[in-house]
């Protein structure tokens, strides 16, 4: 079995049915104006690279890297359930790492929600820290971020 992580494009059928999963478990605890995922619209944006993992062919994972000023931020990432625990994630953050990197971004930071048990653990098996909010986060009523945990980790 071959994991490939590449290129993808946001609207394509199979990012549209993993993106879907992944509203679908956010909606779950998070209230509309608690989820900071970005717009398809967005996801499309010069500065933002979006990505399909692979396993033989078939999409199992997606994710996003948004490069802004000094870091890189991680957006959209999801790995279907039956795919989780087969380094799917850790292939794709190995390479938001590779590509934050090669665009001289040398600090990958992102945000999930308290509700993401296992995405909390996952980050924090990689090397990631909690930090307080960032970015664009800063601009935010506090009721929208109260739900979000920001994790950062320096390349």
């Amino acid at each position: 079995m071959a994991l490939s992580i590449e290129p993808g494009a946001p609207r394509s059928a199979e990012a549209g049915a993993l993106l879907q999963k992944l509203d679908e478990a956010l909606s779950r605890g998070y209230s509309p104006d608690q989820q900071h995922g970005l717009s398809l619209d967005a996801l499309e944006e010069d500065h933002v690279h979006f990505f399909l993992a692979r396993l033989d062919g078939t999409a199992i994972g997606c994710g996003a890297l948004a490069l802004f000023d000094g870091f890189a931020e991680i957006k959209r990432m999801f790995a279907a359930p039956s795919a989780r625990r087969g380094g799917v994630g850790k292939a794709l953050v190995a390479k938001f790492e590779e590509t934050a990197l090669e665009h001289g971004r040398p600090l990958l930071r992102l945000e999930t929600g308290i509700y993401q048990h296992e995405a909390l653990q996952f980050y924090e098996r990689l090397g990631f820290e909690r930090r307080p909010p960032f970015g664009a986060y800063l601009d935010l009523p506090p009721h929208t971020t109260e739900t979000s945990i920001f994790f950062e980790k320096a390349l």
